[in-house]
């Protein structure tokens, strides 16, 4: 008996992002960008004339995001999964911003160094959320690489310092409750620590943390007030502040 043929691959589902500013083609299945991807756009303060890069671009949509919201400053996209590097490459020409950024294929585990690239003067990173697979599986076999970091954390706050020059800054959105894990991994060679919590209602612990750290900074650690997601009272989906961040209306600023 023969074998049964493997069910064709879904095509890709296309999303509006800042407002409808950008257009963005991503995997119907597997890890898609979402509400983090948007945090971090917004959380990005490139000058003009910066060179940024991301490390785990995925399809491009916080990278996109970025650039859309910063167009003096360049991109870098970093990805190891093949279709989701064909993706982000096919979204750069769709949405007509090749002058401003390019997508390479790279492995965060094997290190910055590998890239043969200059340091930039900008990082920004949405890390996979857990680096355990004895203690968490992924949701689906096509999320793995998305929600567990080969090499652990250290991994991707190890290469994120390498990628940026002495007085560039580091911008990294994660779990709230692995905030001593990234100022331990980004406190061996960077400071000037800012924190904003994520909280998904006033009332309710943060669940995200957008960090962001200077390369040899020395200033005294920040925490900024926090982004509030939804109210209690009301239909709207979010406050509105969260819903002008998610427009492309208002960034995340640091001080």
């Amino acid at each position: 008996m023969s074998e049964p043929s493997p069910a064709p691959a879904e095509p890709p589902t296309e999303n509006r992002l800042l407002g409808g500013r950008i257009l963005l083609r991503q995997p119907a299945r597997g890890y898609r960008a979402g509400l983090d991807a948007a945090l971090l756009a917004a959380a990005c303060d490139a000058r003009p004339g910066e060179r940024v890069i991301e490390a785990g671009c995925g399809a491009g949509g916080a990278l996109l995001a970025a650039a859309a919201r910063r167009p003096g400053a360049m991109f870098t996209g970093v990805e190891r999964d093949l279709e989701a590097l064909n993706l982000a490459r096919g979204n750069v020409a769709l949405n007509q911003m090749a002058g401003q950024m390019s997508v390479q294929t790279g492995d965060v585990a094997a290190g910055f160094r590998s890239l043969a690239l200059p340091p930039f003067d900008a990082a920004m990173a949405n890390p996979p959320f857990f680096d355990d697979p004895g203690a968490l599986r992924a949701p689906a076999p096509e999320k793995t690489g998305a929600w567990m970091a080969d090499g652990g954390l250290a991994a991707w706050t190890g290469f994120l310092l390498k990628a940026v020059r002495e007085g560039g800054s580091l911008t990294l959105i994660h779990r709230a409750d692995r905030l001593g894990d990234l100022l331990s991994g980004l406190g061996v060679s960077a400071g000037s620590f800012q924190i904003r919590g994520i909280h998904p209602f006033a009332d309710a612990p943060a669940k995200r943390v957008l960090v962001r750290a200077i390369k040899t900074g020395k200033a005294p650690l920040r925490l900024l007030p926090p982004l509030v997601l939804h109210g209690r009272e009301g239909t709207e989906k979010h406050t509105p502040e969260a819903e002008a961040i998610l427009r492309g209306e208002a960034d995340l600023p640091w001080l």
